[in-house]
């Protein structure tokens, strides 16, 4: 056997996913053939459940996010393509070529309609053979059993995997840029993920987003690896200039040109942040200088507390686009303040290999 034929890695698998998998599909595959039992209009001999759902079961509950175990492709495939395979075993006398024809279109009918899903094959083969029983159900069998069983498989699945905490069904994650108006941030996008997926000769199933999430989760992992566990109160400056919520908006300026700071946090009597108002906010709006900070004052204010390991404050920065955080520590209280500058200084050193914990 060439190495080409040999498991590149053995899939682990946490405790928590062998029990969703294997406890949810036996859940699952019970109440489908309960409920298909129950529902009347089966003729004397049709199963009450059929063997593509074992298949469904295992994309339902073992991998809940591939794209092939969305409820229309799960849906859609089994029913589309059972209507399939009855319709070729009724134009197809042979059977093996009735088989043969019906898995086929079935296949091109669900790549078209977006909802391919293995176990479709399995009913577009099941129909297109079809047992007397089948036979004599007619084209009610793409209903009863297999909707059935379809949609009871699905209600089990949402059921099982939010419960047991996989969101199904399931969403990409967002990542940053993504949503209209939002700015572009560097680095890999989905969109350029989906053009390399496109210059493959295989189709991945996975989608351009999951893809990006998972990249971005890579490059934290590799920059925490990197940078170790140094904390933002090694980076941060120490001494930020800061404003009472009853200061005038005069004073706010004066602080700001004094101590050429680009924002200044709003603190109250225990220097606990409150606020923030920044250089942009200062000077280019029209304000009373009289006027108290807090009447123009952000008070969604964005705090990191100070044993943050700093490869937390990349995405931050690079794709939230922060440009200052205010610093507290356990208690709350402002200890600090990062800004960009101070990030690029160390990973300028991580670049150069500088040791950071000195």
């Amino acid at each position: 056997m060439t190495r080409t034929w040999r498991p590149i890695a053995v899939q682990r698998y946490r405790p928590a996913e062998v029990g969703r998998g294997s406890l949810g599909a036996l859940l699952g595959i019970l109440v489908a053939g309960l409920t298909a039992r129950a529902v009347p209009g089966g003729v004397e001999g049709l199963p009450f459940i059929v063997a593509p759902m074992g298949a469904t079961a295992v994309l339902l509950f073992a991998v809940p996010a591939s794209p092939l175990a969305q409820p229309w492709p799960v849906l859609g495939g089994n029913v589309l393509s059972s209507v399939v395979g009855l319709t070729a075993g009724r134009l197809v006398d042979e059977v093996l070529v009735a088989a043969a024809v019906g898995v086929g279109a079935a296949i091109g009918l669900m790549m078209l309609l977006g909802c391919l899903h293995p176990p479709g094959g399995a009913c577009a083969l099941v129909a297109a053979t079809a047992t007397p029983a089948i036979d004599a159900q007619g084209f009610a069998f793409a209903a009863l059993p297999v909707a059935v069983n379809t949609a009871a498989l699905l209600v089990v699945a949402l059921a099982v995997n939010n419960a047991t905490g996989r969101r199904y069904p399931h969403r990409p994650p967002a990542v940053a840029g993504a949503e209209p108006g939002a700015p572009e941030p560097l680095g890999v996008q989905a969109a350029d993920v989906a053009r390399a997926m496109r210059l493959l000769d295989q189709g991945l199933d996975v989608t351009p987003r999951d893809v990006v999430a998972l990249v971005r989760e890579a490059e934290t992992q590799a920059l925490d690896r990197r940078l170790g566990s140094l904390p933002v109160r090694r980076v941060m400056s120490t001494d930020p200039a800061v404003v009472l919520p009853f200061e005038s908006i005069y004073r706010a300026r004066t602080v700001i040109v004094q101590r050429r700071a680009k924002s200044l946090p709003v603190v109250d009597a225990e220097r606990r942040v409150i606020g923030i108002v920044s250089v942009t906010d200062l000077f280019t709006r029209d304000l009373v200088e009289l006027e108290p900070v807090e009447s123009m004052m952000t008070t969604d204010v964005v705090t990191l507390r100070d044993d943050t390991p700093v490869a937390q404050l990349v995405p931050l920065m690079t794709q939230h686009g922060y440009r200052h955080l205010p610093i507290v520590d356990a208690e709350g209280h402002l200890v600090g303040m990062v800004t960009r500058g101070e990030l690029i200084a160390v990973l300028h050193r991580a670049l150069l290999g500088d040791d950071l914990a000195q």
